[in-house]
This record gives C-alpha cells, structure tokens and sequence, in this order.
C-alpha cells in the first residue's frame, strides 16, 4: 500500500513550484515600490522623506516576504519530495536541510514576527502628525506571538543547532 501512496509525494512540488511563483511576485513588487520611491526623490530632489521611506520599508517588505517564499519552497522540495543523500546533501546550504514541519512552523512564525514589525515601522513612516491608540495593536501583536512561540518551545533539532550540544 505505502508503495501507492509514496509517488503521490510529488504533489507538494505543485506548492514549492507555487511558492517560487510568489517569490518572484513579490520581487517585482519590491521593484515597484522602489522604483516609486526613486521617482518621488527625483522629482522632488529631496521628497516627502515619509513617502519615499514607506516605500522603501515596503520593498524590504517585499523582498522578505519573498525570500521567505523561497526557503519555503527548497525546504518542501528538498525536505519532504527530493530524496538527496550523501555528499549532495552536503554540499545543500544548511537552511534546506528540514527536519520536519515542526521546524516549518517555527520558521513561518518567526518570519510573521519580523514581518509584523516591518510593517509596523513602515506605518510608522507613513504617520502624518500623531498616531492613535489602534497603532500599538501592531506591537502588542508581536510581544503575543512571540510569547506564543516561546511557550511551543524549540524544536530539538533547532535546539542542537545553537547551542552545538551545550544543554
């Protein structure tokens, strides 16, 4: 029976494929919105220096979230579909090597924190005048799920990672 079911495996490289997709997406999206920012400073020669960070923060934004997309997806292909053994698992870069999806979440739930707080500040930079008490929604959401990941604890694999052994 598992000898059915293991080829269907190859179903996920449709979402490593797509992840790739989005990565570059989000690439020409970061593009776009430096390029914004450049037209704004050469055509007012200095700019609305909020506007031309916002659009600054927003391409880091951008270019995070698909990086993100892109480790992503070598860790599905690599970690769950591609079986790749001896020197050419060696010669794979360290963040490829997946353990599992324990590791995935960790991972995604610390890229949303520092996606959150870039946006954060991207807000911050688009703020004209003073800012309302809505503003530290943003912040006390990363305090949260930074607390919520600390109480999920570290993976062991991630755990043996940095501290190289020590307990």
């Amino acid at each position: 029976m598992v000898q059915y079911l293991l080829p269907l495996r190859f179903i996920m490289l449709l979402a490593s494929i797509g992840a790739l997709l989005g990565a570059a997406i989000m690439f020409w999206l970061a593009g776009v919105k430096l390029n914004h920012g450049f037209e704004m400073l050469w055509e007012s020669q200095s700019g609305p220096s909020g506007e031309i960070t916002a659009s600054v923060m927003g391409a880091t934004d951008a270019f995070l979230f698909g990086i993100v997309l892109i480790i992503f997806a070598y860790a599905i292909a690599f970690g769950f579909v591609l079986q790749v053994e001896g020197e050419a698992r060696e010669r794979l870069p360290q963040w490829m090597h997946v353990q599992g999806t324990s590791e995935l979440k960790h991972t995604l739930i610390e890229v949303i924190i520092v996606y959150i707080a870039v946006d954060f500040a991207t807000d911050l930079a688009e703020g004209e005048g003073s800012l309302g008490w809505q503003t530290l929604v943003k912040p006390v959401s990363i305090v949260l799920i930074a607390a919520a990941l600390r109480l999920m604890g570290v993976p062991h694999i991630l755990r043996t990672k940095s501290t190289n052994g020590a307990p």
